[in-house]
C-alpha cells in the first residue's frame, strides 16, 4: 500500500507541475498592471482545453494505479508465475520514447510556424506510435506461441490486461494525432494547430511515463523499490 501511495503522490506531483508550467495555478488577482494587459489570465479555450486534458490524465493515472495496487497485492500469491519479458519489448518502448521525443519536436517547430518541420515531426511521431503498437501486438503473439496463455496463471492476465489498457489510449491517442497532422497540413494558419500539437505531446509524455513504470514492474525492477517503500514505513 505505501508504494501505491507513493507512486500516486508521484502521479499528483507531475500534474501539478504541468499546471504551474502552464499558469493554471497563478493568481490573476496578485498579478501587477492595468486589467486587460494579462490577456493570458482570462478564460480561454486553450486553458479549458488543459484542464480537461489534466482531469482526464489524473482519471487514467488512477486507473493504472489501481492496477498496478491488484498487480503488487497478487504478486505474493503462491499461484503466481512471472511472465518473462519479451525481448521485444525493449524495441516498442525505444519506438515509444522516440515517439514522444518527436512529438515535443512538433511542438518546437509549431512554435516557431515552420509548417513543413512540423508535418515531419507529426509524422514520424505517429509513425513510431504505429510501430510501438505493432511490436506490442507480436510480443502478445510471442507470448502465446511460447505458451503462456491469458487464463494460464493470473500474471499472464495482468500483463496482457495492463498492456492491453494501455495500448488502448496509445490507439485513441493515435486518433487524435492522425487529426491533428492532417489539419497541420491543410491549414495555413499553424496558430490553429498548435494547442493541438501541445495537448499531444502532454498526453504522449505521460502515456510513455506511464509504459516506463509498467515496464519496470513487469521487469521485476519494481519488487525492490516496493520493499524499499515497505522498509521506511514499517
Amino acid at each position: 500500500m505505501s508504494a501505491i501511495l507513493i507512486f500516486m503522490a508521484g502521479i499528483a506531483g507531475i500534474i501539478i507541475w504541468w499546471m504551474a508550467g502552464q499558469r493554471l495555478t497563478s493568481k490573476p488577482w496578485l498579478e501587477a498592471g492595468p486589467a486587460g494587459d494579462a490577456p493570458e489570465m482570462q478564460g480561454s479555450p486553450a486553458t479549458a482545453a488543459k484542464v480537461g486534458l489534466g482531469i482526464f490524465l489524473a482519471v487514467v493515472g488512477a486507473l493504472f494505479t489501481l492496477l498496478i495496487s491488484a498487480y503488487l497485492t497478487r504478486l505474493s500469491g503462491s499461484d503466481w508465475w512471472s511472465i518473462p519479458i519479451p525481448r521485444l519489448l525493449w524495441v516498442n518502448t525505444a519506438a515509444l520514447a522516440a515517439s514522444s521525443v518527436a512529438l515535443q519536436w512538433a511542438k518546437t517547430e509549431a512554435c516557431l510556424d515552420r509548417s513543413q518541420m512540423l508535418n515531419t515531426a507529426l509524422a514520424v511521431a505517429f509513425a513510431l506510435a504505429v510501430l510501438f503498437l505493432a511490436g506490442q501486438v507480436l510480443a502478445w503473439r510471442q507470448l502465446v506461441s511460447a505458451g503462456y496463455v491469458l487464463a494460464d496463471n493470473p500474471s499472464n492476465s495482468f500483463f496482457y490486461m495492463i498492456t492491453g489498457l494501455h495500448g488502448l489510449h496509445i490507439l485513441g491517442g493515435l486518433f487524435v494525432l492522425g487529426r491533428t497532422a492532417i489539419r497541420a497540413r491543410i491549414s495555413p494558419v499553424l496558430a490553429r494547430v498548435r494547442l493541438s500539437v501541445d495537448l499531444c505531446a502532454i498526453y504522449w509524455h505521460f502515456m510513455l511515463v506511464v509504459w516506463l513504470i509498467l515496464f519496470a514492474l513487469f521487469a521485476g525492477w519494481a519488487n525492490s523499490f516496493v520493499d524499499l517503500c515497505r522498509q521506511l514505513v514499517s
